[in-house]
């Protein structure tokens, strides 16, 4: 048991998010948990009406969260002041941690990982399909009115190679999922080394030169850092090899926009499926929306519908942990948190 916890009353909680996330990623049946596992004294949604809840939120020891959670800044941390855990069931932190927030020694947990899942599920699924040329061979059917659309490289998964850029929680689930297929992975990601590459049993590759003209489908899953802005270049694209895939489930400014259109176009042969651009969506007038060897998803690789409870459900779980002085499974620390997207 938590030394703070034990023998003590129950828990004093928050909840603070969007309406939507509330219902998505806790529901009825995460409310019901919540409320028996904690002393829930106040639902805030939307989060930023936070300042009409000062009374709770000055008692909270704990705040439960999810999309478009407060910005946790001096203010608010000031009127947070026996705040000690932050348990937010979704992704990225990046939109309401500050600097302020690890200054004062919060613990975080979120649910990356959950989110994960249904990344990597999707990913998998478009990059055999990617492989096996299935956008291709439907577009030129419906213009041919037959489905004997020919391509120039060969439609198989077969003993091909897929390119992963960056290695981190999604992309692991990949290569896990893709063991049951006979095909190479090709990996790109300047933190990892070699021998930890063959120990996943890819080939780590020297460069993004390499990987683009190496790969058959190419998976980006680079997170959206400063840094990583504009990684992937007109050059890169221009040396894809001929009927290659690209599929981005990452974050749309990580690629040169306007030279993924334009190589696009030139080469009808590739084919890319979009789960995120920049703007997201894009502009009405945007080739994207016309390119016929581009196929546009709303963002729906991570957590959608049912798939949201999993992410609440683990915060709650993760809780649990805590409240009975257990290692968190999911704890962030400045430094992870500021590599994630």
């Amino acid at each position: 048991m938590n030394p703070s916890l034990k023998n003590s009353s129950p828990t004093q909680a928050v909840l603070a998010l969007s309406a939507h996330a509330l219902d998505a990623a806790y529901g009825p049946d995460g409310l019901e948990r919540l409320r028996a596992l904690t002393k829930l004294t106040a639902t805030i949604t939307p989060a930023e009406t936070w300042r009409e809840h000062r009374d709770a939120l000055a008692c909270a020891e704990v705040i439960f969260s999810g999309w478009e959670a407060p910005l946790m800044d001096a203010e608010f941390l000031d009127a947070t002041p026996n705040l000690r855990a932050v348990f937010y069931a979704a992704g990225s932190v990046r939109s309401f941690v500050t600097e302020e927030f690890w200054r004062r020694g919060i613990r975080l947990a979120n649910a990356a990982a959950m989110n994960a899942i249904p990344v990597a599920e999707y990913a998998t699924a478009a990059l055999i399909l990617g492989l096996k040329h299935v956008w291709h061979y439907s577009r030129a059917g419906r213009a041919m009115h037959s489905t004997r659309a020919q391509l120039p490289a060969p439609a198989t998964a077969y003993r091909s190679t897929i390119g992963l850029i960056s290695y981190g929680a999604i992309a692991r689930l990949v290569r896990e999922r893709l063991r049951s297929y006979d095909l190479q992975v090709l990996v790109y990601d300047p933190f990892l080394s070699a021998a930890d590459a063959a120990q996943d049993d890819m080939r780590k590759a020297d460069s993004l030169d390499e990987l683009f003209a190496t790969a058959d489908a190419i998976s980006l899953h680079t997170p959206h850092l400063p840094e990583t802005e504009g990684l992937i270049r007109k050059p890169h694209l221009e040396a894809m090899r001929p009927g290659a895939f690209f599929l981005n489930t990452a974050r749309g400014q990580i690629v040169d926009e306007a030279a993924l259109i334009d190589v696009l176009q030139r080469r009808p042969d590739l084919s890319a499926v979009l789960d995120v651009t920049h703007p997201e969506p894009p502009a009405p007038d945007s080739p994207l929306h016309t390119l016929p060897n581009v196929i546009l998803t709303p963002h729906l690789a991570g957590s959608i519908g049912p798939e949201c409870q999993r992410m609440g459900q683990a915060m709650l779980d993760e809780f649990e942990r805590y409240r009975d002085g257990q290692p968190l499974r999911w704890e962030l620390t400045p430094a992870r948190a500021a590599q994630m997207a």
